[in-house]
């Protein structure tokens, strides 16, 4: 209980204040006038004025609250390292003692781990400290301990802390480490050109003298062999590069872990960039005018990415002049050129139409197959001589050509429809999604018909559309390390002129010559693996059936298998959460691929020495101290507020008394009856007094 004096004035207070000025002019014309009773007469004006201002005791029941200690414990990821979580537990059970022992505290523990999200933003020391302080009445803090190694990445957004904020840094004084740094790595990368990825490795702390000058380095890609070079530590490093395939490149760098060194968590670097085409070079070459050569012109002159160098040959077919086919252009075919000299510059060679007419000698046509054997892609788009003796399956393409001619041709209306095979395969996968009706009852696609097919008997390869009496139709093949496509049909075109509605000529055609130019995405056996933060999906595509499991290797070593889930023909999924950050090993079946979590730098260990630089301005600014815990745990005394809160061997807490008020009671000081008594008394005094 707290007992005061209150005042609550009966009349305004500039009122009073007129009052006490004119009766102090009263009194001191008293006095100069020699009045003998001024006293009694000024004792009178006291009593009047104080009871004006009304005064009352007033008593406040108050209950004290105890004092807040906020103790912040960094358990980011440096904190993991040597034996800094051992240097925790043991700080925190002798401060628990020693709060134990002090009288109305209480103490409010902070825990900070890495950001939940995956997110690089380092130790986030100070956001929870203000969070914190928030949460509690700015009176009842009485000081933050905060137990960390002092690298903290949000220095710059401390609170105004109302009392001693002290830092323990865990470490010891002598830690050294040794870390790889990639300065600077494209996100993506033109094929086969050189990119400049630059790395450093970099020495700090204590470095051994013995230690110091030149490392190992192991670079692998996409996680194959390892390739390994000896380079200067503190010293910038400009590593020529060039991918060899499209999507996604992964590469790891690391450097082995010296003796001594703190940690190995930064001595591994993993940089993904991704593969672009630059140009894509296709040669068409149709064989004759006709109404689908502009369906493959608009396809490839609509990519402004694609240079397309095309060909057509006038003659007619049924015209025999005489004129040898040398003479029947203003500019002559460069075949040799093309054929020999400059076929490996194509990525692409479409057939369109396409009989042999002695335009292309046969040596010239050994060439396609062995430009398709080295990796090259070859699209023919047959028409009716593909059936006749000008066929090109009479020709040294036969031998990579996916089916070979019956010699029948159907002239006839009919729906081209996807295969089995084909839902499951990248090319004709969901086509049916692009048909401008719906599908019919007998699970015929709502397209338009086409009316002509070329017969085709399979030899090797995918039939991934089908025309009548279920024959191949479109057929896709590997050769070597190149692709063959083969569609028995010229009437594509009918899709693009809207014929009975059309269909999605463009998207197959668009499809078919991106899986010929090995697009990632299009790949029939594909196993991928995207991260969004500690978030991975597994994506598997495979021709095959049956359920499929995938194995995970973690970067500790770790090994998981994980069921994988059909969601549509030929497309797997599986999903998990990465503990760690760091180069994730994916295999299934024969394929094998790699996912990497985490930046290439992450800040956690960007610095991982200990050092109480960072947060020394700020406890210096709330009167607190910076120690490290292999000196000791320091004992905990109380201080008076603006004192020194730190010394050797102690750190200081501030008490401040803080407390909630759970009752108040007013009660008059006399009774207006008194006061006027009283006054009464006082001006008879004075009046007796000057009457003798």
């Amino acid at each position: 209980m707290v007992t005061d004096v209150v005042f609550d004035p009966l009349l305004p207070l500039f009122v009073l204040v007129a009052l006490s000025g004119a009766i102090l002019v009263l009194l001191v014309l008293g006095i100069w006038r020699g009045l003998s009773g001024w006293a009694f007469r000024a004792g009178a004006a006291l009593v009047l004025l104080f009871a004006l201002a009304n005064p009352s005791f007033r008593q406040e029941d108050r209950n004290p609250l105890a004092d807040i200690v906020l103790l912040v414990i960094d358990q980011s990821a440096s904190q993991q390292i040597s034996n800094r979580p051992d240097q925790i537990a043991n700080a925190l059970t002798q401060l628990q003692d020693q709060f134990d022992a002090l009288e109305n505290t209480e103490v409010k523990t902070v825990i900070v781990k890495d950001a939940p999200d995956g997110s690089d933003a380092g130790t986030l020391l100070m956001t929870a400290l203000s969070d914190a302080s928030a949460e509690v009445a700015r009176s009842r803090i009485a000081g933050a301990i905060l137990i960390t190694d002092g690298q903290v990445h949000d220095v710059v957004l401390a609170p105004d802390f109302p009392a001693p904020a002290h830092v323990l840094l865990t470490g010891q004084k002598n830690d050294w480490d040794r870390r790889l740094l990639v300065t600077n790595a494209p996100a993506y990368a033109i094929l086969d050109e050189q990119v400049m990825l630059k790395l450093k490795v970099e020495d700090k702390g204590a470095v051994p003298p013995q230690i110091a000058g030149q490392t190992e380095l192991v670079i692998a890609v996409d996680g194959g062999p390892a390739q390994r070079f000896n380079i200067k530590v503190g010293e910038e490093l400009e590593l020529p590069l060039k991918l060899k395939h499209g999507g996604q490149n992964v590469l790891q760098f690391q450097v082995p872990m010296a003796e001594g060194e703190l940690t190995d968590r930064n001595n591994t670097a993993v940089v993904a960039i991704n593969g672009v085409r630059d140009r894509l070079r296709v040669l068409l070459v149709s064989g004759e005018p006709h109404a689908g050569e502009r369906t493959w012109r608009n396809l490839l002159k609509s990519d402004s990415a694609v240079d397309l160098v095309h060909f057509t040959i006038l003659r007619p077919p049924g015209k025999q002049d005489g004129v040898p086919v040398t003479e029947l252009s203003l500019i002559a075919f460069p075949t040799r050129e093309l054929f020999l000299d400059k076929i490996d510059e194509f990525d692409l060679i479409i057939f369109d139409r396409y009989r042999r007419r002695g335009i292309l000698p046969s040596v010239y046509l050994e060439n396609v197959v062995q430009y398709v054997e080295n990796g090259g892609a070859v699209l023919v788009a047959a028409g009716p001589s593909f059936a006749g003796v000008e066929s090109l399956y009479r020709s040294p393409l036969a031998r990579i050509l996916p089916a070979r001619p019956t010699a029948g041709v159907f002239e006839m209306g009919y729906v081209p429809r996807i295969s089995e095979l084909g839902a499951r395969h990248p090319v004709t996968e969901g086509l049916e999604n692009f048909a401008p009706r719906p599908r019919a009852e007998d699970g015929t696609p709502g397209w338009g018909r086409w009316l002509r097919m070329i017969d085709t008997e399979p030899v090797s390869g995918h039939t991934v559309m089908t025309g009548p009496e279920q024959r191949p139709l479109l057929v896709l093949d590997r050769v070597g390390r190149g692709r063959i496509a083969l569609l028995a049909s010229d009437q594509a075109w009918l899709w693009h002129r809207g014929f009975e509605g059309g269909g999605p000529q463009l998207e197959l055609l668009r499809r078919l010559a991106h899986w010929m130019m090995g697009e990632p995405e299009l790949e029939e056996e594909a196993l991928r693996a995207t991260a969004r933060g500690p978030d991975v999906t597994i994506t598997r595509r495979s021709l095959a059936l049956g359920a499929r499991s995938v194995s995970i290797e973690g970067p500790d070593g770790s090994v998981e298998d994980l069921q994988m889930e059909e969601i549509s023909p030929g497309r797997y999924v599986a999903k998990f959460e990465g503990a760690e950050n760091g180069l994730y090993r994916l295999r299934e079946g024969d394929l094998e691929t790699v996912v990497a979590l985490g930046p290439a730098a992450p800040k956690e260990f960007e610095d991982a020495i200990s050092t109480g630089d960072i947060l020394a301005p700020f406890a210096t600014a709330t009167k607190g101290a910076v120690r490290r815990l292999a000196d000791g745990v320091p004992e905990l005394r109380l201080v008076r507020q603006g004192r020194v809160a730190s010394g050797r061997g102690w750190i200081g807490l501030t008490p401040r008394a803080a407390y909630v008020t759970v009752d108040i009671r007013l009660r008059p000081i006399g009774s207006a009856l008194i006061f006027m008594l009283l006054a009464a008394a006082f001006m008879v005094f004075a009046w007796r007094r000057e009457g003798r």
